[in-house]
């Protein structure tokens, strides 16, 4: 424990460095969107996660504020349960949520999330800072309808299922699966079953915009990694630190192409 504290010291103030100089130097586009990623590490350490639907799925978890352009506004890194936090009565992931938005709060930006984070409570904080969200939704999340619970429904393909509280819209589509959203951006859609003729559940319209938007972090991701300097090493924090420079060399080269000018491709920038 007293190593790792140790080496979590050499690299925080490189980690706050670039942090700071990402929200800095930069202002977002209208559409954001949050996630977790993982950065690639099989060796020892203490808070070292596991998440069986990324394409890395052992290694150091982070959580990024992305835009459409894939420039990381925001980030930080799972280091453990925040027990300070839970002791707020406040949720983890609520908490996460609140300090990647706080350099956003007041602007009306759209922000989109997966059932990791999202929750009518955190939807009902943010939009008090003018922070609209849109995302997929767990059906037993705190203040959900009870009705759209899975046991209690009974959908075909196509059917659509809707409640409405003030601003704030809870949908349940049935295409394969039950899709759940939660959303404060979106006018309610118009309960139903909608089928193509070949009997193919039509995609809504919250459907549709939530995927258009919610790849931002892992485009992001998938730049960073795409000409990576990161080696292979038994040390964590050099890991971290090679994906820091690889988002930094993303960042830059964001910048410079909403320079407008002559148009240079990523690879040669890097």
């Amino acid at each position: 424990v007293d190593r790792t504290e140790d080496r979590l010291w050499k690299i925080r103030d490189l980690f706050e460095i670039i942090r700071t100089n990402f929200s800095k130097f930069y202002n977002p586009s209208e559409h954001l969107a949050i996630d977790e990623v993982i950065v690639k590490f099989k060796g020892r350490v203490l808070f070292k996660e596991y998440i069986p639907k990324k394409r890395k799925r052992f290694g150091i978890k982070m959580f990024k504020l992305c835009d459409s352009t894939g420039y990381t506004y925001d980030m930080n890194v799972y280091l453990g349960k925040d027990r300070q936090r839970a002791a707020q009565h406040l949720t983890a992931t609520h908490a996460t949520v609140t300090n990647l938005t706080r350099g956003v709060e007041g602007f009306g930006h759209k922000l989109y999330m997966d059932s990791f984070f999202s929750s009518p409570d955190l939807y009902d904080d943010l939009a008090q800072k003018k922070i609209l969200c849109c995302g997929t939704v767990r059906p037993h999340r705190k203040n959900m309808p009870k009705d759209l619970r899975p046991k209690t429904l009974r959908l075909k393909r196509g059917d659509i299922r809707v409640r409405t509280r003030g601003d704030l819209t809870a949908v349940v589509w049935k295409d394969k699966r039950d899709v759940r959203l939660l959303t404060n951006i979106h006018d309610p859609p118009r309960e139903g079953n909608y089928c193509d003729e070949h009997g193919n559940a039509i995609k809504p319209a919250i459907v549709a915009d939530y995927n258009r938007h919610m790849g931002h972090v892992d485009n992001t991701d998938r730049m960073a990694n795409s000409y990576t300097a990161s080696r292979r090493t038994w040390k964590w924090t050099k890991k971290l630190f090679f994906h820091l420079l690889d988002l930094a060399i993303v960042n830059s080269y964001i910048l410079l192409s909403s320079c407008g000018g002559k148009k240079i491709s990523h690879r040669d920038f890097r």
